[in-house]
């Protein structure tokens, strides 16, 4: 911090100072930090049927073949990682609401992608927040789609991001 962010002035006693009126102090120039906006009540986490658990440990199976995929607990799911990049998460013992869901992460979904979403009624983009779908599994018939999915989620996990 150079002398150009700071001015200096002259200021009352203070607890540091008493009684001495010629104690200077510094005032910096940044501006205040706005108050944060209340966030929106966090969902509860719910545990997950037996049947969930056992598309999730199929479907974990199957990516931890993939190159570069790492698996880490998180709160109740089993996040999928593409080196140090999230791209998925797998319920384990809780998840978001009573259905078998699984979590995708992509900050910017290409148009086409999107198009295949917005007819995808399984797709959802309630959850955990910005940049995060889910993918609603039913039976073990969506296990096919939820692959798809999977893969195009950790396909931009995999893209370079420019900064």
């Amino acid at each position: 911090m150079g002398p150009q962010s700071c001015q200096y002035r002259k200021s009352g006693p203070t607890e540091t100072s008493p009684g001495n009126a010629d104690h200077m102090t510094m005032k910096t120039n940044k501006p205040t930090a706005k108050p944060k906006k209340p966030s929106a009540p966090r969902p509860k986490l719910l545990p997950v049927s037996e049947e969930a658990r056992r598309w999730s440990a199929l479907l974990e199976s199957e990516l931890l073949s993939w190159p570069g995929v790492i698996v880490k607990r998180m709160f109740g799911f089993r996040a999928l990682y593409r080196g140090k990049r999230i791209f998925a998460a797998l319920p384990n013992s809780r998840g978001f609401g009573p259905d078998a869901s699984i979590l995708l992460k992509m900050k910017t979904m290409p148009p086409a992608l999107l198009q295949r979403a917005k007819s995808d009624n399984r797709i959802a983009r309630n959850t955990p927040g910005n940049g995060w779908f889910s993918f609603k599994l039913n039976s073990d018939t969506d296990l096919h789609d939820a692959l798809k999915w999977l893969n195009d989620a950790y396909e931009a996990a995999g893209k370079r991001v420019r900064r």
